[in-house]
Formats: C-alpha cells, sequence, structure tokens
C-alpha cells in the first residue's frame, strides 16, 4: 500500500509540473498517461481522485471524468436507466448489453466530455474505467478523444497493466492494443 501511496503522491506532484502540463519530453506525442494500479487498490485510488479533484491549492485545474457516471448521464438522456432493470429480466444480459453498446458509443461519451475553451493548466483525469466495463473500452475512447482534446494533458486511472503496447483491465481480461499513452507513475 505504501508504494501505491507514494506513487498517488508523485502523480499528483507531477500533475501540477509546468513540464507535465505542457507535455514536454513526449516527441510530440498526445500527452495521454496511464496511471496504473492494482484492481484492489480501486478504494484507495477513489480516495485519493476525490481528495485530487477537491483540491483547491493545486497549480492545475482537474476536470474528472468518471466514466460510469457519464455512461449513466448517456443512458439519462436516452431516458432508459429505469427501464434497464426490467428489459434485463425479459430479455436477458446479452439483449441489454447489445443494446446499451448502440448508444454508449465513443461519440456520445466524447459529447458528455467536450468543453471550450480549454485552458492552460486544464488536466482531464479519467477514472470510472473499471465500474463502466464492458460498456466503453478505454483504449478506443482514447482515440476517438484525441482530436477533441489534443491541446490538454488526459491521465487515465486504470486498474490493470499497461505495458507500452497494450492495456490489461483488471490484469484479467484479454489485452487491447494502445499505443500512444505512456505510463506516467
Amino acid at each position: 500500500m505504501s508504494n501505491l501511496n507514494e506513487r498517488l503522491d508523485s502523480l499528483k506532484k507531477l500533475l501540477q509540473s509546468q513540464e507535465f502540463l505542457e507535455g514536454r519530453g513526449l516527441s510530440n506525442e498526445v500527452n495521454i498517461r496511464i496511471f496504473c494500479y492494482d484492481p484492489k487498490d480501486e478504494m484507495t485510488v477513489r480516495h485519493f481522485t476525490g481528495k485530487l479533484t477537491s483540491d483547491e491549492n493545486l497549480s492545475c485545474h482537474i476536470i474528472e471524468y468518471n466514466l460510469y457516471r457519464v455512461f449513466l448521464s448517456i443512458c439519462d438522456e436516452k431516458r432508459i436507466t429505469e427501464k434497464i432493470p426490467d428489459l434485463e429480466d425479459k430479455k436477458g444480459s446479452k439483449f441489454v448489453l447489445s443494446h446499451i453498446e448502440r448508444i454508449a458509443k465513443n461519440v456520445n461519451f466524447i459529447e458528455k466530455m467536450k468543453y471550450e475553451p480549454h485552458n492552460v493548466g486544464d488536466v482531464i483525469l479519467i477514472t470510472g474505467v473499471g465500474e463502466a466495463f464492458p460498456f466503453i473500452r478505454v483504449h478506443s475512447l482514447l482515440d476517438a478523444m484525441q482530436p477533441h482534446f489534443s491541446d490538454v494533458p488526459i491521465v487515465v486511472m486504470y486498474p490493470g497493466t499497461f505495458d507500452g503496447r497494450y492495456v490489461k483491465l483488471f490484469d484479467r481480461l484479454t489485452p487491447n492494443p494502445y499505443y500512444r499513452a505512456f505510463n506516467i507513475v
């Protein structure tokens, strides 16, 4: 646990550094970083992100997008949130998942996440990756986000591993290729 706490402290410091905010040292790559952690540490990471997003003394502006909350917002907008349990009882989980996959597309998530203007010092913090699975996959969302957030650093709190080439959610699922991010701490 102390190793995780040390990493989280390092993350907080890094998020406020000018080098990070400007994306220096990334060889002209997009400023997307992944903070991997053991899924069993989820509650510690949630506590940290809660404190981080409410810290008024930061020298950066954290904009958190919890993917599960964004997903629920999309469902609310489509007026299906309340219907899902009955639909699952009647038609089954596979039917509900296929129906939800039609509305939980990257473009819908991005529409909920877009904001203007992007300011120097903004940092997008993606949380809720595990909670939103299997409705949204972070590797495909990050690809779709790049054109809309190319001037803002993005940090993904990821319950799993990223080896620089593949993300593996919960350290159990089939790895998905994603090569445009960097491990952060």
